[in-house]
């Protein structure tokens, strides 16, 4: 029996049952989106499946819509793979655990890839049920979206004829966003020489965070783990002569880290113990509200690495306090709005650097490349380099959107209230689809989606069914 059988809408929920058996983190997303293609060619549609694993599947409008406009329905096919400390599920290689707990769908120690398994179950449920009317439906599922929107970057949009996109991908029902950030990856890489130490090693860890969105969550005051062991290895070394070893934290450069550690040798490690639980002490206060399970620990380890030098260290230790992180700039257009952030969602040493990669974030190309520039201004006095990857542009405002009025009308009609029109600080593909399909009048709606890229990642039943109706509705009224 699937354990979510009984749910309704039971296309919707059988189809994010079968998404949710095949791993689908980000560069891991060929088997699922050969499953959609297999979906499509066992219906007899129209499908274009690329290189990059991208999936386009077409439906000819149903009869009395033959002369309607298109509709482009669109969503990413990978999820953030993120786990609960202990949990030893393998999700390059095994499906979720699902639970239906609290009116929620969730996963079991892990995240759930409601972000954005939902727009594809939906996707699919629409496609698989004749009854449903609709014009010409163009369904865009994307790969890579949650590692810099790879997938829409490559994408081929010549089969599309749709003028009209409707983005499953935002986590808050009732909200119609029209607008978004742009963003890009900084990869910062400091080359590091290692020479022998001798003294006592200990391994500290910084864990027990809430973590988060880096873009919907980086305004709410959340400690980085990764920074905070930046503080962490600074205020050992002001009291004893520290060598670095190894350190590494976060998993997903768009999620804010919840665990970082490091290895270090010491001249005294009690001076450098008594460090830690004074700088423990402080961070407790300082993130009292929103990091109340914030735990620090330094305890004796055994160390096979040969340390960092002093000078591989000490500049080390100066990256990780003095790498910018979290909000830049607050719109002042928008109240509320961030407009400029960073976030170092990963950190990893090997034997020749010590590396920090950076989500980057702004509705303002300028300061996009602000951040850039500062990035790599810091690190070329640290000796080091910044390399910048999946570069995608903001999606700017529509004053006059066609789309936008049809869906206000029928959420007015379901809800009996307006809905939130807003920008968001988070990154959708609207923006590079924009750009490929020149005219394109996009919202961007979606369920209840709690505590995303976090292993307490919830999707709440009764908002996807409400969010289907209204789906279903928009599209019957498309004509």
């Amino acid at each position: 029996m699937r354990v979510l059988e009984q749910l309704e809408p039971q296309g919707v929920f059988r189809f994010f049952e079968k998404l949710c058996a095949i791993p689908h983190g980000s560069r891991n997303c060929q088997a699922v989106s050969d499953w959609c293609a297999a979906f499509a060619r066992e219906r007899g549609l129209e499908c274009h499946q690329d290189q990059a694993g991208n999936v386009i599947i077409i439906q000819e409008a149903t009869p009395g819509y033959e002369a309607a406009a298109p509709v482009i329905l669109q969503g990413h096919l990978d999820m953030v793979c993120e786990k609960e400390p202990g949990c030893t599920k393998d999700m390059a290689g095994e499906g979720l655990d699902l639970l239906v707990e609290d009116g929620c769908v969730r996963a079991k120690g892990t995240t759930l890839g409601g972000d954005d398994g939902i727009a594809v179950a939906m996707a699919l449920a629409i496609l698989d049920d004749q009854a449903i009317p609709h014009p010409r439906l163009e369904v865009v599922l994307t790969t890579d979206e949650e590692i810099g929107m790879l997938g829409a970057e490559a994408l081929d949009a010549a089969p599309l004829r749709g003028r009209k996109l409707i983005n499953v991908d935002s986590e808050e029902e009732g909200i119609f966003t029209v607008s978004c950030a742009g963003g890009s990856m900084a990869r910062c890489a400091l080359p590091v020489t290692r020479a022998p130490y001798g003294g006592a090693a200990l391994e500290v860890t910084v864990r027990g965070l809430a973590g988060g969105h880096s873009g919907t969550e980086i305004h709410k005051g959340r400690a980085n783990a990764c920074v905070l062991l930046g503080r962490l290895l600074q205020a050992m070394a002001e009291r004893t002569e520290l060598r670095l070893v190894t350190a590494a934290g976060g998993g997903k450069d768009n999620a804010i880290a919840v665990e970082a550690s490091a290895q270090v040798v010491v001249s005294d490690d009690a001076v450098a113990r008594q460090a830690a639980e004074a700088l423990a002490a402080d961070l407790s206060r300082e993130y009292a509200a929103a990091d109340p399970g914030l735990r620090v620990e330094a305890a004796p380890c055994t160390v096979r690495e040969t340390p960092m030098d002093w000078a591989s260290t000490e500049r080390a230790v100066c990256m990780l306090t003095c790498l910018p992180n979290g909000v830049q700039a607050m719109s002042m257009e928008i109240h509320g709005l961030v407009q400029t952030s960073l976030n170092l969602g990963i950190l990893a040493a090997d034997q020749t650097a010590l590396t920090a990669t950076f989500c980057v974030r702004s509705s303002l190309g300028s300061q996009k490349e602000m951040l850039h520039r500062r990035l790599r201004t810091l690190m070329a006095q640290l000796g080091g380099t910044v390399s910048i990857s999946g570069d995608y542009p903001a999606w700017e405002y529509r004053q006059d959107s066609s789309l936008r009025d049809l869906m206000t009308e029928v959420f007015q009609e379901q809800y009996g209230r307006k809905p939130k029109i807003e920008a968001i600080h988070a990154g959708v593909e609207c923006g590079i689809l924009s750009g490929k399909l020149p005219g394109l009048d996009c919202v961007s709606i979606g369920p209840n989606l709690l505590d995303i890229h976090t292993p307490r990642e919830r999707m709440e039943i009764a908002s996807v069914q409400r969010v289907w109706r209204f789906v279903l509705e928009v599209l019957k009224r498309s004509k």
